[in-house]
């Protein structure tokens, strides 16, 4: 059995801003923007509401720049930027997640087998923290049901069939006849089942922040005690780019470990 936690969510580098996490242990998830507007996904920055203040995705920020492939980049603002559709993945509701990132994600998450799990984690700052420090928490999960894979390679009729299972997945709602966003990449689509989901309140803290010996600059780091109890193999501790964790972990000792009940698994 194995848990991959996978870091998710706006943050500096594509809202400019992170999501408030509030006193009483409440937060809000934001996705990120989305690389196009060619997609059937109704979730724009300016309709995404919080849950626990008025407001939306869009009052994070004045600006965003989505980074296009092959398109030019261009800052949108005001009425543009609140409709600027967002990349909603993962996407709770729907228990979907889709992946291309290279660096150890689509390996390790294209290995998971169903009842295995896929924990989420994201920036969040601390809101009135005088310090005003942001940290990655983990802020929900799935248990995996289904797990497929699209290559390059692969013909356009059985990457169709693939997104077609797959239809509340952001990367399929941005795929045109039969061919990923990104051609050039593998793509990991998971369909998840209960249990799972976005944490009410109190999302686990899972990096530190320091200065590292022999290095000039703090850095974030996933907290040493978490290396052991969580069994992690792969992924390092630098947490600068939200790696892709491996846990070999059941899903139920994942349960007990961030508090939540183990009886439905």
């Amino acid at each position: 059995m194995t848990v991959v936690l996978a870091g998710v969510g706006a943050d500096t580098t594509n809202v400019g801003a992170l999501a408030p996490l509030y006193e009483d242990g409440r937060f809000e998830y934001v996705p990120i923007p989305e690389k196009t507007a060619e997609t059937s996904e109704t979730a724009t920055l300016g309709n995404w509401s919080f849950s626990h203040r008025p407001g939306c995705a869009a009052d994070l920020t004045t600006s965003i720049t989505p980074q296009p492939v092959h398109e030019e980049e261009s800052s949108l603002t005001g009425s543009a930027l609140e409709g600027w559709p967002l990349h909603h993945d993962p996407n709770f509701e729907a228990l979907t997640y889709g992946e291309h990132r290279t660096s150890g994600y689509v390996s390790r998450l294209s290995a998971l087998e169903p009842g295995d799990v896929v924990g989420f984690y994201a920036g969040l700052r601390r809101e009135n923290d005088p310090d005003n420090r942001a940290h990655r928490y983990l802020i929900g999960y799935l248990t995996v049901d289904r797990v497929d894979c699209i290559t390059p390679e692969m013909d356009r009729e059985t990457a169709a069939a693939v997104f077609a299972a797959h239809p509340d997945n952001a990367h399929t709602k941005r795929a045109r006849d039969g061919r990923p966003y990104l051609e050039e990449k593998s793509i990991v689509l998971i369909d998840g089942k209960q249990p799972g989901g976005l944490f009410e309140r109190d999302p686990i803290r899972l990096s530190d922040y320091f200065v590292k010996p022999g290095n000039e600059r703090a850095q974030y780091y996933l907290r040493e005690d978490l290396l052991e109890r969580w069994n992690v193999t792969a992924g390092g501790r630098n947490m600068m780019y939200k790696p892709a964790y491996r846990c070999d972990l059941k899903g139920s000792a994942f349960r007990e470990l961030v508090g939540l009940p183990v009886e439905r698994l």
